[in-house]
């Protein structure tokens, strides 16, 4: 395969140039000597199994890699995109490779690399729907989103059943985070809640490495850690209470640090909650700081308006910010299109699965209630839905293992 001398050396095709792709054939225990090997240094394409063209996984694969192809023209402000897009065009040939069980090389970076070079060599909207669970994570997945955000509120509600008052501690956050960041490891980056780091006052520096450590382990692309008290709430609720700056400031550093330790990708936004205590000059005077001791991306949470939204942004440019959208919230509802007009760079919908499964939920078991029947479409065959949480996935490993608990199908 001839080398594009366009594409940078982390997106490089060819293993004498990109290291990664060397790791990855010795991962996958592929002999130099193999098609696959060779493949890789000719035009010659491997061959795929036709069978599995017609599965959900070669499709998923398939929109994956058109969608990492830069644009050929200006795309609209209202263009919900990959954050893939504008790093170069991968080729057929990489998609081959994926399914001859060798990654592409867009596929080989770490969740965290893929949001920063996103961050960094795109202007494009990062726009990401909150999943509460594995279950709204893989609908996510299989709509099609290039990027994900583990909601705090949802997290709290799924697995604990309570309210987001601060309840939800670091081994239920990391413990979610790492599921469904790991339900598709080549898969889009996924932005996580820290809360406030998990740290009491004395031990808060400690304890907020020790939580980045674990987030970076799990897998996670980014992470936001925030300035209210401990005994913290729900942002789009009353009555929250912010710590001293530089209680805040000691946060960041700590994070920053425990990020740099393991020489992480990951991204670290740095939240204030102060709009609703202090006003929006105190937010930006804590965003400047914490951007100055080496956050990634801010985040202004409770905008009052849309024209206090635009300024953060004008006041705070270039530094990327991210937009936390909460339909019936505290904030005024700003849509996607509206978002990259104004320049904002991440946008997370933090209860775009929440929302509509309470409504959906409840509308179902009131009708058990009252008819004794669900009546769900005849579509929503058991099947459809373990379709949607891999189960053509699990049934080729079985396959593929030399198993036989799936000849006759399912």
């Amino acid at each position: 395969m001839a080398v594009n001398a366009e594409l940078p050396v982390f997106l490089s095709n060819d293993p004498l140039v990109n290291p990664k792709v060397t790791e990855a054939l010795a991962d996958h225990s592929v002999p130099q000597e193999s098609k696959e090997t060779q493949s890789l240094m000719t035009n010659e394409p491997l061959k795929i199994d036709e069978n599995l063209r017609d599965t959900d996984a070669y499709k998923r694969t398939s929109i994956i890699t058109e969608r990492m192809v830069a644009p050929s023209e200006p795309t609209s402000s209202s263009d919900v995109v990959s954050p893939m897009r504008g790093l170069k065009e991968t080729t057929q040939d990489s998609l081959e490779f994926t399914k001859s069980g060798i990654l592409s090389t867009v596929d080989l970076l770490p969740g965290a690399s893929k949001l920063k070079r996103a961050l960094e060599e795109t202007d494009e909207l990062i726009v990401c729907p909150g999943v509460h669970d594995g279950f709204s994570a893989r609908i996510a997945l299989d709509v099609g989103f290039t990027a994900l955000y583990m909601t705090g509120a949802g997290t709290t509600a799924s697995r604990l059943g309570m309210a987001d008052l601060g309840v939800a501690q670091l081994h239920d956050m990391r413990e979610h985070a790492e599921m469904i960041a790991n339900l598709d490891p080549q898969g889009p980056p996924l932005i996580a809640d820290m809360d406030t780091g998990y740290g009491e006052s004395t031990s808060g520096p400690i304890m907020v490495a020790n939580s980045v450590q674990q987030y970076i382990r799990a897998g996670v692309a980014g992470f936001h850690i925030e300035d209210q008290i401990q005994n913290k709430r729900c942002g789009h609720l009353q009555g929250k209470r912010v710590v001293e700056m530089e209680t805040f400031l000691s946060r960041i550093r700590a994070a920053k640090a425990a990020k740099d330790s393991l020489h992480s990708d990951i991204v670290l936004i740095a939240r204030t909650d102060a709009n609703q205590q202090h006003g929006y000059e105190e937010c930006i005077k804590r965003l400047k700081a914490a951007r100055e001791l080496g956050a990634d991306v801010g985040l202004l949470e409770g905008f009052k308006s849309k024209e206090e939204a635009r300024q953060a942004v004008k006041e705070l440019a270039p530094w990327p910010l991210l937009l936390n959208s909460v339909e019936n919230g505290s904030s005024p509802l700003i849509s996607a299109s509206e978002a990259k007009e104004m320049g904002f760079r991440i946008m997370i919908f933090s209860f775009a699965t929440l929302a509509p499964m309470y409504s959906a939920v409840r509308s179902g078991l009131e009708m058990l209630k009252r008819d004794g029947v669900l009546g769900t479409r005849k579509e929503l065959t058991p099947k459809k839905l373990f379709e949607v949480c891999g189960l053509e996935e699990s049934m080729n490993l079985d396959v593929q293992a030399g198993g036989t608990n799936f000849v006759g199908g399912v």
